[in-house]
């Protein structure tokens, strides 16, 4: 798999289909802080979007879809200066994919989508993204434009089946929804493995750190992969990702072992071995060099 697949793999992302609300005259809907990341699209209409510690409110239109990452609570209003009312009770929440009317309905029409995760490393994909990551030009309507509409007809029109269609329509939105920000030029600038899986040098680099993790990885193999000096190579890998390229290999190496002590039960010496540690002791050193505990204590806590 690719890099991005991998992690995905990892934090095994689960779905909860919130449904969609049709808000219709004046409107401010309050949600509170949450775990993981809360998807968003407006069908029609418009309205405005104020997460906490974002300092300017994004007016979001009709095509327009939006992530929050960060679990900070926020506000949905068609007009910010009014007062604002708990969701949960609102309309009440969970929906279960239906669509419920606020006021009527009939002014601006949303649908939403909750992704919590099974993995333990969630922050390694979560720190990587904006408070919002919001996907508003033409080009990202139209690579989001099949699922959304595929999602309101599941809602819509229940079908049997239909729950679980929705929540694989649902993952391959998220999906879509992280490349399409990571294809944004604004987003280019911005250390992290994730974004500089867009850069084809540094890109291959990584997807071959995840192909073969137990490999003997040298600066020298990697820069070869990625057709450059091994100097200017470091030097270009440290600048994008925000750590050297061994740094890199070492903490996705423990990323893996970590999530194989609490569900795989292997033996640390077995661990070692699969991950290209000559010993148990080298390994262990690395572990809790990255972890924080050594091995047994991160097993035991987690368990």
């Amino acid at each position: 798999m690719d890099p991005l697949s991998d992690v995905l793999a990892l934090l095994k992302p689960s779905s909860f289909i919130s449904g969609g609300v049709d808000h219709g005259g004046d409107w401010s809907l309050q949600f509170g802080s949450y775990e993981g990341i809360k998807f968003h699209a407006v069908i029609s209409g418009e309205c405005w979007l104020a997460v906490d510690g974002v300092a300017e409110p994004v007016h979001v239109r009709a095509g327009d879809c939006f992530l929050l990452p960060h679990g900070r609570p926020f506000r949905l209003a068609s007009d910010l200066a009014l007062p604002s009312i708990d969701a949960h009770s609102a309309v009440q929440l969970p929906l279960n994919g239906s669509i419920r009317a606020i006021n009527g309905g009939g002014n601006c029409l949303s649908v939403g989508a909750h992704f919590s995760f099974a993995g333990r490393h969630a922050e390694i994909l979560l720190e990587m993204l904006p408070t919002i990551v919001r996907l508003q030009s033409q080009s990202d309507r139209t690579a989001m434009h099949w699922a959304l509409d595929r999602l309101m007809l599941e809602s819509r029109d229940p079908q049997p089946g239909g729950a679980l269609i929705a929540q694989h329509v649902a993952s391959i939105m998220l999906v879509q929804a992280i490349r399409l920000h990571l294809a944004d030029e604004g987003s280019r600038d911005t250390a992290g493995w994730l974004f500089a899986l867009a850069d084809k040098q540094i890109g291959a680099s990584i997807a071959a750190v995840h192909d073969d993790p137990a490999r003997r990885w040298t600066i020298q193999a990697l820069a070869e992969l990625a057709c450059m000096s091994r100097s200017t190579f470091a030097l270009k890998f440290k600048r994008a990702v925000g750590m050297s390229p061994m740094e890199y290999v070492m903490r996705w190496r423990m990323t893996l072992a970590a999530d194989k002590l609490v569900r795989s039960g292997e033996s640390i010496a077995t661990l070692a071995l699969a991950l290209g540690y000559e010993s148990e002791s080298a390994f262990s050193t690395a572990f809790k060099r990255v972890m924080g505990s050594s091995p047994r204590q991160y097993s035991r806590r987690r368990a």
